[in-house]
């Protein structure tokens, strides 16, 4: 690509709403309004999630007689009109396709009609392209598939971020930034869940983490370009949380110190903040998660690095990422079913060493304090705390 223009976008990770996991394929015109709404109601617009993202099933069953997308019966004043919506509210607006002759749940997707489906969206107003794997690949790998699609958009007189949900089959952090793309997911679906049982379909919050330390993903990571462990399932429970394949039965909702969990290693992670439950109903207890100002300043930094594993040892791990005013943040997490202390010592995590003393800041409590060095949190089980470091 020779489009300069595309890396201009998403220099910090994307914030934003997705339809999916609240509603999955029962998605309405309503429904994306109502998001919006509540977006600017509850304060997460003001807090930075500005994406409003429509997931699959918002098409009609049959392309028009050239080729183009058609919103279904269900969003009956058509797609600009909802994005004119958004735009008024102060949002941005996304759309779904796929990289295949289908979608996930088998309507007409992309594969062969980037240009014609890419002047379409800019036609509407889309600013963000939710873009799958399913359908018929035609013998085209998958490299190819999303560059015709990174190579439509960068033709379009729109700005349209380019997420690439490939669930990391072919390792997209080694390329996803050469075909366009934005942001990539690295992970398969994420559940509302601690760990999926081994035989379902999705990953589990502890499981993606796991995967997150496991790939060689980091260094692609940054401004212009991330990697994506997949939505935030934070207010969903039992009889949500689906993946975008197919429903998951979900036992239970995630404790308040599993979504504590969730949401801090997304921010250490510099992870997309893609929300993904009825904002209608949210919770106080979350949207003060979600709002947290410390926790966003981390995953918003404009370093954009991803923190990584400095100590996983058994039940207790230690994770730290640098940050642009020569800070760090350090994640102090808990996998065990007992409280523990964990400590470990600045010259261990990714901070500026060498300083006599040390400001530590508690970004779930606001608390400070000082230390020549020595860190130690007590943290309660499947809890993680997490701290905000600056030399003196």
């Amino acid at each position: 690509m020779t489009d300069d223009r595309p890396r201009q976008l998403a220099r910090t990770p994307p914030l934003g709403w997705n339809s999916w996991n609240a509603f999955s394929c029962e998605v309405t015109d309503a429904d994306i309004r109502a998001a919006a709404d509540a977006l600017v109601e509850t304060g997460l617009r003001d807090a930075g999630y500005e994406y409003v993202v429509v997931d699959d099933c918002w098409m009609a069953s049959e392309t028009d007689r050239e080729g183009r997308l058609q919103p279904s019966a269900d969003f009956p004043n058509g797609m600009a009109a909802l994005a004119d919506y958004v735009h008024d509210s102060g949002l941005k607006f996304g759309l779904y396709s796929s990289a295949g002759s289908e979608t996930c749940q088998g309507y007409p997707a992309s594969l062969g009609r980037e240009r014609l489906h890419a002047e379409q969206f800019a036609d509407w107003g889309v600013d963000y392209l939710k873009y799958d794997n399913c359908g018929d690949h035609r013998g085209r790998d998958a490299i190819d598939r999303y560059a015709a699609m990174g190579d439509a958009l960068s033709s379009v007189d729109r700005e349209i971020v380019f997420s690439i949900c490939e669930w990391g089959r072919n390792e997209p952090w080694r390329w996803g930034r050469n075909v366009g793309g934005h942001l990539w997911r690295a992970t398969d679906d994420l559940v509302a869940k601690w760990r999926a049982d081994p035989d379902e379909f999705g990953l589990g919050v502890a499981d993606a983490l796991n995967r997150m330390a496991d790939i060689d993903a980091a260094a692609a990571h940054g401004p212009g370009g991330w990697n994506d462990p997949d939505m935030l399932q934070i207010g969903n429970g039992p009889d949500s949380g689906q993946s975008e394949h197919e429903a998951v039965d979900v036992q239970r909702p995630l404790t308040e110190a599993e979504r504590r969990t969730h949401f801090a290693f997304w921010c250490l992670l510099a992870a997309p903040l893609m929300l993904g439950t009825d904002l209608t109903s949210l919770s106080t207890f979350d949207r003060e998660l979600l709002t947290n100002e410390r926790l966003l300043a981390i995953d918003q930094d404009p370093l954009g690095i991803q923190g990584t594993p400095d100590r996983r040892d058994g039940d207790a791990e230690v994770w730290s990422k640098r940050l642009a005013d020569g800070g760090a943040a350090v994640a102090f997490h808990n996998r065990g079913d007992d409280a523990r202390e964990i400590s470990t010592h600045v010259s261990a995590v990714d901070v500026t060493g060498g300083a006599a003393r040390y400001q530590v800041c508690d970004c779930w409590t606001g608390n400070e304090w000082e230390t020549s060095g020595s860190l130690a949190m007590t943290v309660e089980p499947r809890d993680t705390a997490i701290v905000r470091v600056m030399p003196q």
